[in-house]
């Protein structure tokens, strides 16, 4: 991967666990990190933990909801930097009324809440690759990552508005391949990593009981998982270095599962 080194990222979403892993793997090839998240506390953290293991990053406080911080953040990179020859789009999330629990129904689905996780999932995705891959179209190269789930695939219960919204990013990811490749040449390509089941603070919960043995929903998903675990965060490194550097120069518009083996079992 030393193809990597001296080349400049964005990470949406680099102070979270997903994001932040990837992050600290570009930046352990020598890629310039930038940062990007809405609470200062955890990016400036992030940043500091990048620079304490002998990368170089940035920190760029912004929502990825808001054109005119992002365009700001822009500016911060570049002139720290310089143009940016990678994005990972890893900001995302869920939410409460946009999952069906088993003691609810369809018909409990909170609409506000739905449309909030479509925001932030898939505008959230598309709003910075707007802002962030327009220097990429302009040098006519660049690797532009986005963050799926195995939730756009498989119908997964409760998760509805989650599933719907990476689904959209698949879609997205495939469309935008298309049309950065015809339009910019063989050099801007458009891929998504789809992750399987990880543990964060999101769904810690969900997967584990306090004392770390697995929920039901939990063992359901080992059961259904051909590896027999959940993925650590430092998996997504392979792929991600992978697809932001040359040696996938002929890959573009797929959604790579890294995800034990979940999304190839048919429970059979």
């Amino acid at each position: 991967m030393s193809d990597l080194k001296g080349k400049i990222a964005v990470v949406t979403g680099g102070n979270g666990v997903l994001g932040g892993a990837i992050a600290m793997g570009f930046a352990s090839q020598g890629v310039k990190v930038g940062i990007l998240g809405r609470n200062s506390d955890t990016v400036e953290s992030r940043v500091r933990e990048i620079i304490d293991t002998g990368g170089d990053a940035v920190a760029l406080v912004a929502d990825v909801l808001d054109r005119t911080k992002l365009e700001r953040a822009l500016d911060l990179l570049e002139n720290k930097f310089g143009s940016p020859d990678i994005l990972v789009n890893a900001a995302g999330g869920n939410m409460k009324g946009a999952t069906i629990n088993p003691d609810q129904e369809f018909f409990d689905l909170n609409l506000d809440d739905f449309d909030k996780v479509n925001q932030l999932n898939f505008k959230g995705t598309v709003l910075p690759t707007l802002v962030f891959s327009k220097g990429m179209a302009k040098n006519k190269k660049g690797s532009i990552i986005n963050i799926s789930s195995t939730a756009a695939s498989r119908a997964l219960t409760r998760v509805m508005g989650y599933s719907g919204a990476k689904a959209s990013i698949d879609n997205f990811t495939k469309w935008l391949a298309v049309e950065m490749s015809t339009k910019y040449g063989d050099k801007l390509r458009v891929n998504a990593i789809s992750p399987g089941f990880f543990v964060g603070e999101q769904n810690r919960d969900l997967l584990l009981k306090e004392d770390g043995s697995y929920t039901s929903r939990g063992q359901t998903i080992i059961n259904n998982t051909p590896m027999k675990r959940f993925g650590k965060p430092e998996e997504l490194q392979g792929a991600a270095n992978w697809l932001a550097g040359d040696q996938s120069s002929f890959v573009t518009g797929i959604v790579l599962p890294v995800d034990g083996g979940f999304d190839a079992f048919s429970g059979v």
